[in-house]
């Protein structure tokens, strides 16, 4: 897998931008098939944290998973 260490913020953000967009499209046509939030969400998760560890290594993924926590704790994900 290719490291995006190296990437220049314009480009990361814009294939941020990109994979955002699709995963949002992904969700919708889940939830219009009759899966449930749970399962969709859960199924998002579960292949997210599997390339993240491919990627980043155990130590990056659980780095992550402490950053996602800190962010739902202080309240990031309420307005969404």
């Amino acid at each position: 897998m290719n490291s995006h260490a190296s990437m220049p913020d314009e480009t990361m953000m814009s294939e941020l931008t990109e994979a955002g967009q699709a995963v949002d499209t992904a969700i919708r046509k889940m939830l219009e098939h009759g899966l449930s939030p749970v399962a969709v969400a859960s199924a998002l998760l579960g292949g997210s944290l599997c390339l993240i560890s491919k990627t980043m290594g155990e130590e990056g993924a659980i780095q992550l998973l402490r950053n996602a926590e800190a962010g739902i704790r202080a309240g990031h994900l309420h307005d969404r």
